[in-house]
């Protein structure tokens, strides 16, 4: 559940309106509008506010539920100890596969920003596909759903680390969102 799902649920369940609860937080009205439809966040006064106000924590208020579980592991490498052989298309997943020697199976990932409303406008209107190149860019790592006995971890290696944090929610289908990002199992595994 999103952050404005979880303001607008705590709202209507305290019996307030939109200009009611503004005001309880000092806000305008077009601010709460705003925040229910998941198309602004408060600041961080704000979320402290709300949160003693509906008595839950700032953490609970931006967990949005999603399937990451909440331990890290993050590990230091060095990308050039590391080279392409047997199904192995590059040095990241060779990377992924020294890692995971017991994986059941690694699928390497696709992943694109899951864009708002007004970037997918703006996207559409400047040049289709030109947030998604631009995203890309900015992240140069590769990303896996390492899968192990019962447990799936989606895993993360750029030249400097591997990261990976366990599933909460199976990854079933051939794509899904997870956070931000929208990951798509690649056509093959390693």
């Amino acid at each position: 559940m999103s952050l404005g799902e979880k303001l607008k649920e705590f709202r209507k369940k305290a019996g307030l309106s939109q200009e009611q609860l503004a005001e309880k937080l000092s806000v305008s009205r077009q601010a709460i509008t705003k925040w229910e439809a998941d198309r602004g966040m408060p600041n961080v006064e704000s979320l402290q506010c709300i949160a003693k106000l509906f008595d839950v924590s700032v953490d609970y208020l931006l967990d949005d539920g999603e399937s990451l579980s909440g331990e890290v592991m993050k590990e230091s490498i060095d990308i050039s100890q590391y080279e392409k052989s047997g199904k192995c298309r590059s040095k990241y997943d060779a990377v992924v596969k020294s890692k995971f020697p017991n994986a059941t199976v690694i699928y390497p990932l696709i992943r694109r920003k899951k864009l708002s409303a007004l970037e997918n406008l703006v996207d559409f209107i400047a040049q289709p596909g030109v947030l998604q190149v631009a995203d890309s860019l900015n992240d140069l790592s590769a990303y896996y759903l390492v899968e192990l006995e019962n447990r799936q971890l989606l895993v993360n290696v750029t030249n400097d680390f591997i990261e990976s944090r366990e599933l909460g929610c199976k990854f079933v289908e051939h794509k899904q969102v997870i956070g931000n990002n929208l990951f798509i199992k690649a056509t093959y595994t390693l």
